[in-house]
């Protein structure tokens, strides 16, 4: 009787086989195409990169004005020497050098950000879908991977990478007939790879295909993964008063999160907009990632952020902007002696916050205000306190905080260590930046330097 390696000893064989068709997938797979590697992109949705044509507002932050340094710097200070050699390699400038050859110029907007010249998501992903076909990469579309192992027992290759795959048309054009030791689905097929680019992306945004499948690959492999919370989402407040500014936006603002004991825990300058259920904005979204962590090690724990609604003015300035009003004749209002035109709801909100009388909150006007009064007045201008209780989760996240421990991934080719062939990348990895381009910037560097190390490394098969 023939033997399972005799069978499918004539099975097709890729050189790199990638798994999810986001933006570090089309960006690796074309990078390897164009070493002359045979490339098959296993996509389990009908499109490819459905995250890019919903990011930015559906503009896409492609990468950031900011320099290699001081990017990677903002992913914390272990990611940062993480991602040194993979920002060295492709800084933010090289992206945007990449998209203009693409067809795709760019420009720079606030807040360090870039956008594609048009203003279209959707510019970004064809570019990066017709870079992989012209280079040569085979797109296979709602071909979900349902196994990843390394030599199974029919693979004719004692270190070749065995691929699971459910999907008519990829069984059809790049398979073989299933294989029940492997325990997937009677309809799937299995594909040879000598390399396989694992890039599917975290759990942000469970709708556009990023379920996490990843993780449980990596951890059969006994290899850690750090538990997947929500990142880059709005905060929740049990605060009503908060829920009654929704629609608010400040800009500027600064956002500092606060424990329970009072420590602080992060800080972002960015502009915050009130909710009907909390904060949101860049700055509240920043600093969500903290507090999914903590409240997933301590349901019970307490956060507070505190807005400082005027940033660019110290507390002296302020004071005495005060002072110098209550020397005027008339009724001056509150609002109107401060530096910045805060709304008249805002402005109420913040009495009410510091406990000064009715008349101020009401009116608010400056009679009769003490001196504790107006000190307490400024000081919640510069820090009004806002009770978190949670994010929107992960159907509202625009990444995830967690995934592949680092310590596994070698920085200088993202190639796993202990498993030849084998390269992580992109949201699957434990890394994760502020709002700005930050997340591209890391999905394309970490692309770029597996494709570029895969076309130089040996191929990790034998012909058996």
């Amino acid at each position: 009787m023939e033997s399972n390696a005799q069978k499918y000893s004539h099975a097709p064989v890729h050189d790199v086989v990638v798994i999810g068709a986001g933006a570090a997938g089309l960006w690796a797979a074309a990078t390897a195409a164009k070493r002359g590697l045979s490339v098959l992109l296993l996509e389990k949705t009908p499109r490819t990169g459905t995250k890019i044509l919903a990011s930015g507002g559906s503009r896409c932050n492609l990468t950031t004005t900011l320099t290699a340094p001081q990017a990677a710097a903002l992913f914390g200070p272990k990611a940062a020497r993480f991602l040194r050699p993979a920002f060295d390699n492709l800084t933010p400038v090289g992206v945007r050098e990449h998209f203009a050859a693409l067809g795709v110029p760019t420009v720079e907007a606030p807040l360090e950000k870039i956008f594609p010249e048009s203003q279209r998501a959707k510019d970004v992903r064809d570019a990066l879908q017709k870079d992989a076909l012209d280079a040569g990469v085979t797109i296979a579309y709602e071909s979900p991977v349902t196994a990843l192992v390394k030599a199974c027992a029919i693979s004719p290759g004692a270190t070749r990478w065995c691929l699971g795959v459910t999907g008519r048309d990829t069984i059809a054009s790049f398979g073989v007939p299933g294989c029940g030791a492997e325990k997937v689905a009677e309809d799937s097929g299995f594909i040879f790879a000598n390399h396989v680019f694992l890039c599917t992306g975290g759990e942000s945004v469970p709708n556009s295909g990023t379920t996490g499948d990843g993780y449980a690959w990596l951890e059969k492999m006994g290899l850690q993964i750090l538990p997947p919370v929500p990142a880059l989402a709005a905060l929740t407040s049990p605060d009503s008063w908060v829920h009654e500014l929704s629609g608010i936006a400040l800009e500027p603002c600064s956002a500092k999160l606060l424990d329970g004991k009072g420590k602080r825990i992060a800080e972002r300058r960015r502009p915050v907009l009130f909710t009907h259920k909390g904060l949101s904005g860049p700055g509240a979204m920043d600093l969500s990632g903290h507090v999914a962590r903590g409240l997933q090690l301590d349901p019970s724990a307490r956060y507070t952020v505190h807005l400082d609604l005027i940033p660019d003015h110290s507390p002296e300035d302020l004071r005495g902007k005060l002072v110098d009003g209550a020397g005027q004749t008339g009724r001056p209002a509150l609002g109107a002696l401060l530096p910045v035109a805060l709304p008249r709801r805002l402005l109420a909100a913040v009495a009410l916050a510091a406990g000064l009388p009715e008349s101020i909150i009401k009116r608010g006007e400056l009679p009769n205000l003490t001196k504790s009064g107006r000190h307490d007045f400024i000081s919640t201008l510069k820090a009004l306190p806002v009770n978190i209780d949670g994010t929107g989760g992960f159907a509202h996240a625009e990444v995830t905080r967690g995934g592949l421990a680092l310590k596994h991934v070698n920085p200088r080719t993202m190639e796993v260590n202990g498993w030849p062939g084998l390269y992580v990348f992109g949201e699957l990895l434990d890394l994760d930046g502020p709002i700005g381009g930050l997340n591209f910037q890391s999905a394309f560097a970490t692309a770029q330097l597996a494709g570029e190390s895969v076309a130089v490394a040996p191929a990790h098969a034998s012909e058996g």
